[in-house]
């Protein structure tokens, strides 16, 4: 460049030059961090999202929540009261078990105790997802953990924000199916107690298990045991005794007594909704044969998908079956299938470069948890909704992973799991 060339550019054109170079040169340096931060994004989003809503809850506790409910459980537990409606089916829905062992969060405090189970729950589901995302192994780990959780925040987040045991019976169950799957007694042993306890529900996952490895039956059965005894270690055995009887007449009545207050959002709210209420008979055999065919798929699977990928297949289906079938789901229960959907989901977009069926799917999983958003829409789309889309995404991944492992097993033969 000639001496004095700079002199003879119009200022305009000088500071044009000068602009362009440091852009340039600070996006060559971003470009060099941003990958790192942006696979770090979805998992930092997450992680924020978590401590917005519990700092939201510390502000107003029983807001939107749930906690008080099992805070009142445990209180009634140690006062020695009545825990159950039999007949109302509402209110306190768990097992003895869980008042028991919420009664020491309850002497910490109402504020401090549900800060603390907010972080048990949150930090069970999280460690599930991080040691699936490890289990399924391949590069840009951090990629798949992240995008898995960001796209299912938006379903997951009202879970989270009322405090749900939903969100602990999730992890419970997913660590309970990668643990069983892997022979690991000790860990299914505790995983199995802590799902039955989270939630009764967690039965339909604990047979599953039971199909998938028949030889960990009995620590099963144990881990059911110690479940059933744990409350007789902080009560006396005759009110122990009231509250298991009052427990399972409740069960029976919720089971044949559906004209409660409970409005049900499994598959048959979407016939309700549009005035066309599907028979209790019917709708039984609709789910005893959903039961069968997600037993023949887990165990399809267990056979002939490669093990890292086998425990996100399995519980895709399980999540699937106890959120559309489950006669006693609820909305915000969604997030059970959301999570393992947006792990499923991830992992599909990095094994196929993305492709039509990942960009259908995320849209399908974000703009079904964003409708909760607004009031008006989500009265118009709730209950039905989310059934229809759990349902259309969950028979997607069922497909997908059938699919793959179709192709792997005709490139290399079938694969066995002991």
């Amino acid at each position: 460049m000639p001496r004095g060339f700079l002199h003879d550019m119009p200022p305009a054109l000088i500071a044009k030059a000068v602009v362009g170079t440091a852009l340039s040169r600070f996006w060559g340096v971003v470009m060099t961090i941003s990958k790192p931060v942006f696979d770090r994004l979805g998992l930092m989003l997450w992680i924020v999202a978590f401590l917005v809503t519990a700092s939201l809850a510390q502000m107003a506790l029983d807001h939107r929540s749930v906690v008080f409910v099992y805070r009142n459980g445990s209180e009634a537990f140690m006062a020695q009261q009545p825990l159950y409606h039999v007949h109302l089916a509402m209110g306190y829905l768990y097992a003895p078990a869980f008042a028991a062992l919420y009664s020491p969060l309850l002497m910490l405090g109402h504020n401090f105790g549900d800060l603390v189970w907010r972080t048990i729950c949150f930090g069970v589901i999280t460690l599930a997802v991080v040691r699936q995302v490890r289990k399924l192994g391949g590069h840009d780990l951090t990629w798949l953990l992240s995008f898995g959780l960001v796209i299912s925040l938006p379903m997951a987040l009202g879970a989270i924000r009322n405090g749900q045991a939903t969100i602990l019976l999730t992890g419970a169950c997913w660590l309970l199916t990668l643990s069983a799957l892997e022979g690991r007694r000790a860990e299914t042993f505790l995983w199995t107690s802590l799902a039955i306890i989270a939630k009764p529900t967690a039965i339909v996952m604990v047979l599953l298990i039971a199909a998938l490895r028949p030889r960990l039956i009995p620590v099963i059965v144990l881990a059911l045991l110690v479940v059933l005894i744990i409350p007789y270690a902080f009560a006396p055995v005759g009110y122990v005794n009231d509250q298991y009887r009052d427990f399972f007449q409740m069960l029976t009545a919720m089971a044949v007594d559906r004209t409660g207050p409970f409005e049900p959002a499994d598959f048959t709210s979407i016939f309700a909704s549009f005035g066309y209420p599907i028979p209790e008979r019917e709708a039984t055999i609709v789910r005893v044969i959903a039961a069968l065919m997600a037993l023949s798929a887990v165990l399809w699977y267990d056979r002939k998908v490669e093990r890292g990928t086998a425990g996100l297949a399995i519980f895709v289906v399980a999540a699937f079956y106890m959120c559309v079938f489950n006669p006693r789901v609820e909305p915000n229960t969604y997030a059970m299938i959301a999570i393992p959907a947006g792990v499923a989901i991830a992992f599909l977009w990095r094994e196929e470069q993305a492709g039509a069926l990942g960009v259908a799917l995320v849209t399908l999983l974000v703009l079904s948890g964003m409708t909760g958003i607004f009031r008006p829409v989500h009265e118009f789309f709730s209950p039905w909704l989310r059934p229809i889309i759990a349902s259309l995404i969950s028979c997607a991944l069922i497909w997908w992973f059938w699919a793959r492992a179709r192709e792997k097993v005709h490139d290399t033969g079938p694969v066995a799991h002991g």
